[in-house]
């Protein structure tokens, strides 16, 4: 408008220069501040299809450059999250050079490709209003020297906001933001823990099923040795436990992809299990409306088919009860988020506060040449801001960031390695110990009859001396009162009483003594 509009500034030269740098400044400021959430296929970094087995593996950033841009940020990319650390992986996460090495890699972080809109627009509001402020309020060329404002008008005036009110919000906004965080870091850590449950339990089971095979006793019983001493068939055992062993990875893969998105699971899944087990076994999984209890209830069964006493088949089922316990809060925590109104109000609080932020910054950046540095210092302001809110829904749903595909080959590997522990060889005994086992008088059953009949014999025994006891003792009794008949026929009736008194005094006597041996005589 000054320049066409008929009117020529007295500093034509220094005018130009300023609005032609001005501009290409904001084009710059606003190109470096989207260029973190660019998606440049030429990047080494862009990312790449994951193998179906192997997925949940994968470390670090995407590698392919001839990925779809979808699978760079967004919900593509939380297939790259599913990291599972070993020694190397903590010695790198712990390296002196971590700051730089994350500071190197920040325009490639999927953390803030996907807070780049909202970055992008609290950006585009500080350019209008350090725009807006300049041209009705005055510049300062790169000489130092100032100008008059562009825009001369009554109703052309700088626009701000004071600063106190940010300040003021400022402890809501962060208590908002550390219990969002904290509650959506807690539902990871019980996903976690659920997984790790399976894990421990599942290697629990096939080792008792494996260290119990062909054991017929109960548990602490005294026949034990004799039991275990029995034949056991190979191959039988090889294919009881191996089904066992089969339908406990079935159930935790199962469960993975319950809890995993169809579009990314499907297929591996129905050629992971079909490749395992029998077309029957698979079919009738697949064809399950809850798979994963199908595949429970398949382990159940081939539980209850393994030649043991039934105590300890109880303590093995222990597991699966276990194991419906962490598919119920798996499911708990995909089907139930943190409360909607909680999360909306969060997101609509630091939106607001961030969107009105530059109208309050630019006033705070007076020494800088124009306020420009207000640009961006709001765009990392928003950057790191959105980044927390941003971390927070990412971790709310754990099970996509989770490396449930690695639990699970990790499961089937333990599981198949213990059944195969222990055999036939194991549990075969010497021809020499069977026979001595097998003597009358190493023969539990034998012996324990021959304590019930002893014990049967000493009862019968203990109860004839009483009652010798108890007649002898009412023969003494009478005896002595025929004695004192004889020896004093005047006696008086208070001496009679007395005298019945001692006799009762002597009966409870000996009842008492009878009572005192009793114990002893057992």
């Amino acid at each position: 408008l000054a320049l066409y509009g008929g009117q020529i500034l007295p500093s034509f030269h220094s005018t130009m220069i300023f609005r032609f740098t001005a501009a290409a400044f904001v084009l710059a400021a606003t190109t470096s501040t989207c260029a973190a959430f660019s998606t440049t296929l030429s990047n080494p970094h862009a990312a790449t299809k994951q193998p179906s087995i192997s997925s949940s593996l994968y470390m670090g950033p995407p590698s392919d450059p001839s990925a779809p841009i979808s699978d760079l940020f967004g919900e593509g990319s939380r297939k790259y999250r599913r990291t599972v650390y070993t020694h190397n992986e903590w010695v790198k996460h712990r390296s002196s050079d971590r700051f730089v090495n994350n500071i190197s890699t920040l325009i490639y972080s999927g953390i803030y490709k996907n807070v780049g809109k909202e970055v992008f627009a609290t950006t585009s509001v500080a350019v209008f209003v350090w725009a807006w402020n300049v041209l009705v309020g005055g510049y300062e060329d790169f000489s130092g020297v100032m100008h008059d404002p562009l825009i001369a008008s009554k109703w052309a005036t700088e626009i701000g906001l004071p600063l106190t009110i940010f300040t003021t919000l400022s402890p809501s906004l962060g208590l908002l933001l550390v219990f969002r965080t904290n509650a959506s870091y807690n539902r990871w850590d019980e996903a976690r823990k659920f997984w790790g449950l399976n894990i421990n339990h599942t290697r629990d089971l096939n080792r008792m099923a494996t260290a119990w095979y062909g054991n017929d006793s109960s548990p602490g019983s005294a026949s034990a040795p004799k039991q275990i001493a029995k034949a056991i068939d190979p191959e039988e055992r090889e294919y009881l436990l191996g089904q066992v062993s089969l339908f406990t990875w079935a159930f935790v893969r199962s469960m993975k992809r319950h809890l995993s998105p169809p579009d990314e699971d499907e297929e591996d899944y129905i050629a992971e299990l079909k490749s395992r087990l029998t077309p029957e076994q698979s079919d009738a999984i697949i064809s399950a409306t809850h798979r994963p209890n199908r595949a429970l209830f398949d382990l159940s069964v081939a539980i209850e088919k393994l030649p043991m006493h039934f105590m300890r088949k109880n303590e093995i089922n222990k597991n699966l009860s276990i194991f419906e316990d962490t598919l119920g809060g798996c499911e708990r925590l995909l089907s139930s988020p943190v409360p909607l109104f909680y999360s909306r109000h969060t997101a609509r609080f630091i939106s607001v506060w961030l969107l009105f932020l530059p109208f309050a910054l630019y006033g705070q950046f007076g020494d800088s040449w124009n306020h420009v540095t207000m640009i961006p210092a709001t765009a990392l302001i928003s950057l790191f801001l959105f980044g927390i809110e941003e971390l927070a829904t990412q971790l709310e749903e754990p099970f996509t960031i989770l490396p449930m595909q690695g639990f699970c080959d990790k499961i089937g590997a333990n599981c198949n390695e213990i059944v195969t522990w222990a055999g036939q060889d194991v549990y075969k005994m010497p021809e020499e110990l069977m026979e001595h086992l097998e003597s009358p008088e190493l023969n539990t059953e034998s012996n324990l009859d021959l304590i019930e009949e002893s014990d049967d014999e000493e009862k019968s025994d203990v109860e004839d001396k009483i009652q010798e006891m108890e007649m002898e003792s009412d023969d003494e009794a009478e005896n002595d009162i025929n004695v004192e008949d004889d020896t004093s026929s005047e006696m008086t009736s208070s001496d009679l009483e007395m005298e019945s008194d001692l006799v009762e005094e002597s009966d409870d006597e000996v009842e008492d003594d009878v009572e005192d041996k009793l114990p002893e005589m057992e």
